[in-house]
């Protein structure tokens, strides 16, 4: 019986265009993602540095950039947050018939936009939904890293096999697998979160 659901933020919720950022970039030189790119942005998501200074690192990787268009590149993954999903989680929350919880891999930049173009008030409509509020860059981890999802279950008491997990990326789902947690990788365009009571 599945009485703990754990919630993915990015096109769980809010819709993304995960190629936007790289599409962006490429007007000042982005042709590949090369490891020293996947290392700044995992650290960025990580908490391990300031906004400053992955702004500059960006900056140094591509120098025809400014931080003005840096930032409306990075910030172009992030589409809408349609009603009806923040009618669903508010309605799953009023039934308390499951314990809530978010756990996103994001950073301090796009919550900031995030909250800037949700308003403040539905964000915070959004976050009061879930008894547990788990950002990478808080928390100093990320998924697909087993240590995160130790992390949520330690801190909360839930046991595995009682929790459901919700994400669209299967290397996330995988990982969470490996624990004993319930899983449904969503297919982004084809299902909808407000389809979960067909996975309880």
């Amino acid at each position: 019986m599945i009485k703990n659901i754990i919630f993915d933020f990015g096109d769980i919720f809010i819709n993304l265009d995960k190629t936007a950022v790289f599409k962006k970039m490429a007007a000042f030189g982005y042709t590949e993602y090369t490891d020293a790119l996947d290392l700044l942005c995992k650290e960025y998501e990580m908490g391990l540095m300031s906004s400053e200074d992955f702004l500059a690192g960006l900056k140094e990787m591509y120098p025809e950039a400014t931080e003005t268009d840096l930032l409306d590149a990075w910030n172009s993954i992030l589409l809408d947050f349609p009603e009806h999903r923040l009618a669903f989680i508010e309605n799953l929350k009023a039934q308390e018939s499951h314990r809530l919880f978010l756990l996103s891999n994001t950073n301090d930049l796009h919550i900031e936009y995030v909250k800037k173009t949700m308003g403040q008030d539905r964000f915070d409509r959004f976050k009061n939904c879930f008894e547990g509020f788990y950002l990478s860059q808080q928390i100093k981890m990320r998924k697909p890293n087993s240590d995160i999802y130790e992390h949520v279950l330690k801190n909360n008491a839930l046991i595995p096999q009682e929790t459901l997990f919700i994400d669209d990326t299967k290397a996330n789902t995988d990982s969470a697998e490996k624990l004993g947690i319930r899983c449904w990788n969503l297919q982004v365009g084809k299902e909808e979160i407000t389809e979960l009571n067909k996975r309880l």
